[in-house]
């Protein structure tokens, strides 16, 4: 999945939805494991897929401490990286 984001390809439910209370541009990757439901938080950039977390998700609804550390980490990058 993250292959096929990389040369642009874009994804959609059920494998990818957006997560616009974690920002612009911002989904939500969804990796069915044999033991576990993986979710990684990501941004789509121009020159770049920017992941923000990667957890193993177990209730409905992300964790407000996952979208709080995305949004630290999306804003920190955009200073270091200068992001769109």
């Amino acid at each position: 999945m993250l292959r096929k984001l990389q040369k642009g390809e874009p994804l959609s439910l059920p494998h990818s939805r957006p997560m616009p209370t974690v920002g612009r541009r911002v989904h939500e990757l969804r990796i069915i494991d044999r033991d576990n439901t993986w979710r990684m938080i990501y941004r789509i950039d121009t020159d770049a897929i920017v992941i923000g977390e990667v957890f193993a998700k177990r209730t409905q609804q992300t964790p407000q401490r996952i979208v709080q550390v995305c949004r630290q980490r999306f804003a920190h990058y955009d200073v270091i990286v200068g992001g769109m």
